[in-house]
């Protein structure tokens, strides 16, 4: 059994006994001391580092494991079941802290949940971080190709369209966008579907996202990204966008997973939002065409 193995099962308890004591963190010291025992051939140092980014991201990686998990409040998940989701999600999200590859934190976890766990616990934690993986592919393409195209010949590739979405109201100009469980605001797209163009997938997939209704006026650009799918692995994918117009309705989010919000921005305020850096060119295009005026 690896010394991080044995951290991440202190660390479990550590966290177990927290929530029974309603999440007292002066008491951590006192719950390591206990397990003493348990630790030796561990890495103390790690178990450390584990809590503290569970403990501090609690109130994210809370949020993410609803929105993956949507059948399932977070109050009636199994305590255990949740604090190994805690802990997979810490090192799933957050290795550029923790320094653990994403497939060892889902497989420590199922580990995990086989030991601590019911019997359908490792089911049900394979499944939740799967989850979270497969979304993974938006925050991480930011590590990648900087905007380059480049050959993933190898990988499966997938088509998918979106659009930038504009209306005009009370003479000024606004963009909607969404917001995903990860912090970004981003612009709505979905997979091309059989038989169908991707202008038809640009126009459903805002339908469903934010219950608009646009007609596409030009095309802004491609965006191609490394993905990781948690059945398949990694893919390609190539993402169309393009612009169109909606009237200024109200806005209602759909059941889109991982997504958790969904507004009107003024065109002047976009530039201060959190938005993932490979699409950036994408809404430069687009801010462009509106303030030259679309044809």
């Amino acid at each position: 059994m690896s010394a991080r193995h044995i951290s991440r099962g202190v660390a479990l308890q550590t966290l177990f006994g927290l929530e029974a004591l309603d999440w007292d963190t002066t008491k951590v010291e006192g719950l390591l001391n206990n397990n003493e025992e348990l630790l030796e051939g561990g890495d103390r140092a790690y178990t450390k580092l584990l809590l503290d980014v569970v403990l501090a991201k609690k109130p994210e990686i809370d949020t993410i494991m609803s929105k993956a998990a949507p059948d399932w409040p977070l109050e009636k998940i199994a305590t255990m079941d949740r604090n190994i989701l805690r802990i997979g999600l810490s090192e799933l999200l957050f290795d550029n802290i923790l320094g653990v590859p994403p497939k060892v934190a889902i497989n420590e976890s199922i580990e995990l949940a086989k030991e601590y766990g019911s019997e359908n616990s490792s089911k049900f934690v394979n499944g939740v971080l799967g989850s979270v993986y497969a979304e993974m592919g938006a925050p991480r393409k930011d590590e990648g190709n900087k905007h380059k195209v480049v050959d993933h010949s190898p990988l499966k590739k997938e088509e998918l369209a979106g659009a930038v979405v504009y209306a005009h109201h009370d003479n000024d100009i606004y963009l909607a966008l969404v917001h995903d469980v990860f912090g970004h605001w981003t612009l709505s797209k979905g997979r091309v579907e059989v038989d169908e163009s991707p202008e038809d997938t640009a126009i459903r997939e805002v339908k469903e996202e934010m219950d608009l209704d646009i007609k596409i006026k030009d095309v802004l650009g491609d965006n191609e990204y490394i993905a990781n799918d948690p059945n398949e692995g990694r893919k390609s994918k190539k993402v169309t966008y393009f612009l169109g117009e909606s009237e200024f309705n109200d806005i209602r989010l759909g059941s889109s997973s991982g997504l958790d919000d969904a507004r009107w921005f003024k065109l002047k305020d976009v530039v201060n939002l959190n938005i993932y850096k490979d699409i950036l060119h994408i809404v430069t295009i687009a801010v462009t065409k509106l303030a030259e005026g679309v044809k």
